[in-house]
């Protein structure tokens, strides 16, 4: 069991996490060691890792190009257009 003083926390950047699909590779890493023996004090270090978590909503507007045949009669998108009571020439609002 680690006895004594407890010091302030420190408190380190929030590390954010972006999920993408990806290809995975492997680069090795090569950390040789040395060891020299100091006597020193020793500070106990805690470590905490809280989490948020986000979510991106993403909308993609595809042009289905020109349609064959007449084009639709009604009010227009939305109920706004010709025929639409109150409604701006070609929907509108100038």
């Amino acid at each position: 069991m680690f006895c004594g003083k407890i010091l302030p926390p420190v408190v380190h950047p929030t590390k954010c996490c972006i999920n993408h699909t990806q290809q995975n590779f492997i680069q090795p890493h090569i950390f040789p060691s040395h060891t020299t023996n100091v006597n020193h004090q020793v500070i106990g270090h805690k470590n905490y890792y809280p989490h948020t978590e986000s979510f991106v909503n993403e909308v993609t507007n595809v042009n289905l190009g020109p349609a064959v045949g007449p084009p639709p009669v009604g009010p227009g998108v939305g109920g706004f257009g010709p025929g639409y009571p109150g409604a701006m020439p070609y929907g509108f609002p100038c």
